[in-house]
């Protein structure tokens, strides 16, 4: 029971990353290896820059949120001067400008915070553990649990019952044809990205007071992200859910049994999944 409800927590994390991923490839066909550094940079501020005021729920919550609308920020950059000129071009360019970002930032965050890692305290409000079937679990873990939920289910309401989800669904089945209709597709692109980038850095804020934070977690995390997006099939953001909840388990539950190919779960369960369907779970088929 705690094997799996950590499992749950760690597909939490994965989930609120990976999602604001394949919304971004799943809408403007970009594979943004820049993602994980915008989770960096949320879990940097949240340590280093607002860490003296996370010792309260109201607190941590509104400094979760300005983390991540920060980082917005600097997505909103990005997008509108680097990315918009490269819609439309070979996918290889757009890999190579987003790993040029990714190591600018790198290095940004380098020269800001220093080389060294750094640990936060959870707030006070998540510090404790709830009893479930005789152990203790983290009450943190739970509230992990509860944000993805809450991410879920708000996702599921804007793409089904506001224009802008009606905008991107039309997107990722004809981008032309809601061109040809008058729509601002390079509006709707950066309204994707800022989303997405908001995704990813809430994901860092939300780790930082619960891991070291420092140097090259952006590169673990992307790895994981594009693992869950692979398995779930890129781009739809209900498979990054059911890719999430399936690394997230093999983890938890392969620490448990078999501690030393754990590590190895997620590498192996993609394999497994691209030799049985390799477009993904919900994947569909590039026309």
């Amino acid at each position: 029971m705690i094997s799996v409800m950590a499992g749950l927590a760690t597909a939490a994390i994965l989930f609120i990353v990976t999602v604001g991923l394949s919304l971004i490839f799943g809408t403007m066909r970009v594979i943004n290896l820049a993602h994980g550094t915008f989770y960096m940079l949320g879990a940097y501020l949240v340590t280093v820059t607002f860490g003296a005021v996370s010792s309260r729920a109201l607190g941590f919550t509104v400094m979760l949120l300005v983390s991540a609308a920060i980082v917005a920020v600097v997505g909103l950059l990005i997008e509108v001067l680097v990315l918009r000129r490269l819609y439309g071009s070979d996918h290889l360019l757009q890999l190579l400008a987003t790993w040029a970002i990714l190591m600018i930032l790198d290095q940004v965050a380098i020269m800001v915070w220093g080389p060294q890692n750094f640990t936060a305290a959870l707030p006070r409000a998540f510090n404790g553990s709830v009893q479930m079937n005789g152990q203790q679990f983290p009450q943190y873990d739970l509230f992990l649990i509860g944000v993805a939920l809450a991410i879920a289910l708000a996702l599921w309401l804007i793409l089904q019952r506001t224009r802008f989800g009606r905008l991107v669904r039309a997107a990722v089945q004809d981008v032309e044809l809601i061109r040809v209709l008058g729509v601002n597709v390079n509006r709707l692109y950066t309204q994707v990205f800022v989303v997405g980038t908001f995704l990813a850095a809430l994901g860092g804020a939300l780790m930082g007071p619960a891991t070291s934070v420092g140097p090259g977690i952006d590169m673990n995390i992307i790895v994981e992200a594009f693992i869950v997006s692979v398995i779930g099939g890129l781009g739809n953001i209900w498979g990054a859910a059911i890719g999430a909840i399936i690394i997230g388990l093999f983890q938890s539950i392969g620490n448990l049994y078999v501690p030393e190919l754990a590590s190895l779960a997620p590498y192996i369960v993609m394999i497994l999944i691209l030799v049985i369907r390799p477009h993904g779970l919900l994947g569909k088929v590039e026309g």
